[in-house]
């Protein structure tokens, strides 16, 4: 089994920046992809980034030039980094493994953005 803690969230302003951080344990060579999904109040959960085992990675349009996701191996890590940061980035940030068979999600981390 694979278990996901994340951390970073935060209260920022709009234009500022946040380091999202998921830390893996457990059985994690049967990762095949991590990624960073988002859930605003009243609507639907939305993958923001993901990035595969072999590092390739895909973003949602309206983060774009703003996030980058990346992974630290040697830690069993992936990061998100948030800049430039806009009101409607606020939402409770959940990291998500994808063994194949199943999905895994962390706890949820909330971000919350002034204007």
């Amino acid at each position: 089994q694979v278990q996901l803690v994340e951390s970073g969230g935060g209260l920022v302003q709009a234009g500022g920046s946040l380091r999202l951080s998921c830390a893996a344990s457990g059985s994690i060579f049967s990762i095949n992809a991590m990624g960073w999904y988002r859930q605003a109040p009243g609507k639907r959960r939305e993958l923001v980034a993901a990035i595969t085992s072999g590092g390739s990675t895909n973003y949602a349009d309206s983060v774009k030039g703003r996030f980058t996701i990346s992974r630290d191996n040697a830690k069993n890590t992936v990061y998100l980094r948030m800049n430039s940061l806009k009101p409607e980035d606020t939402a409770v940030y959940y990291c998500n493994a994808d063994t194949g068979s199943s999905e895994v999600w962390g706890q949820g981390t909330l971000v919350t953005v002034s204007s």
